[in-house]
């Protein structure tokens, strides 16, 4: 845990350096309980979300003087962390980027469990089922935000969603959003225990128009793997199960544009 001070790191071999660039792999993530997020724009979206860094690495050139790097300077040390003074070189072995953003933040993992959630805060959410591609679940914590959901629920083996590619995807909705990691079946009984539909993008037997069906809030948008879509069982145990028409000679959608144009139809719905 950071202490609320100021200090100067040059060396590549600092043992600080060394062990927050450990946090590009996903066993050291969760060991430290840490992920990196960087960017001067996503570490102002985590800031205005009322989230600070434990560390911020700051580079010499060019952000120090940004009034927003200003006031994560002042926010981050007012919140008891630990603001670093650095260099390029020592971002860039700390993204893993050869032309590094100017400000690094090192911020605690949310351990938000799914009795963590209030589902009546929120008319839409987002479950994604084995989603692989991390630029994939950024871009849903994206559509999430900007359609007002309450967050995304990942089910069984989906790709890390603090690894960098992911976070930095995002965009700074991994700070806006509440991101939940379960199993279908923890999930599904979670979901019966209250009010929610539950539909379910389907390309298989027993399928509506994505826009013929009126949809009830909250709404629980399920979206499959990339590759393979939602196993039959879990389409079965949705309350709906609807597909966008495909006029050219693709099958299926992008998981993630998927998942936005559903979003946009509930939120049109409820607007309308």
């Amino acid at each position: 845990m950071a202490t609320a001070r100021r200090s100067r790191i040059e060396s590549l071999s600092n043992p600080l350096v060394k062990r927050m660039r450990l946090l590009r792999e996903k066993r050291h993530r969760r060991a430290e309980g840490l992920f990196l997020a960087e960017g001067l724009r996503i570490a102002t979206e985590a800031r205005e979300a009322g989230v600070l860094p434990q560390w911020l690495f700051l580079a010499d050139e060019g952000a120090a003087g940004h009034p927003l790097a200003k006031a994560l300077v002042e926010a981050t040390l007012a919140g008891g962390g630990e603001v670093i003074d650095t260099t390029p070189a020592i971002l860039s072995k700390l993204s893993g980027k050869d032309n590094p953003q100017t400000v690094v933040g090192i911020y605690a993992e949310p351990k938000t469990r799914l009795g963590d959630l209030d589902r009546a805060a929120a008319p839409i959410w987002l479950v994604a089922e084995r989603l692989r591609d991390p630029g994939n679940l950024g871009t849903m914590l994206r559509t999430g935000d900007a359609v007002g959901a309450g967050g995304l629920i990942l089910l069984d083996e989906s790709t890390d969603p603090y690894a960098v590619e992911a976070v930095r995807a995002s965009m700074g909705a991994i700070f806006t959003q509440r991101l939940v990691q379960t199993h279908w079946d923890d999930f599904l009984a979670w979901l019966r225990a209250g009010p929610g539909e539950l539909v379910a993008t389907w390309l298989g037997k027993d399928t509506k128009d994505y826009q013929a069906v009126r949809y009830a809030a909250p709404t629980f948008i399920l979206i499959g793997n990339e590759s393979q879509g939602l196993p039959e069982a879990y389409a079965a145990a949705a309350d709906v199960r609807v597909k966008m028409p495909m006029m050219g000679k693709a099958d299926s959608l992008n998981a993630a544009v998927a998942g936005a144009v559903m979003a946009y139809e509930v939120l049109n719905q409820r607007r309308r």
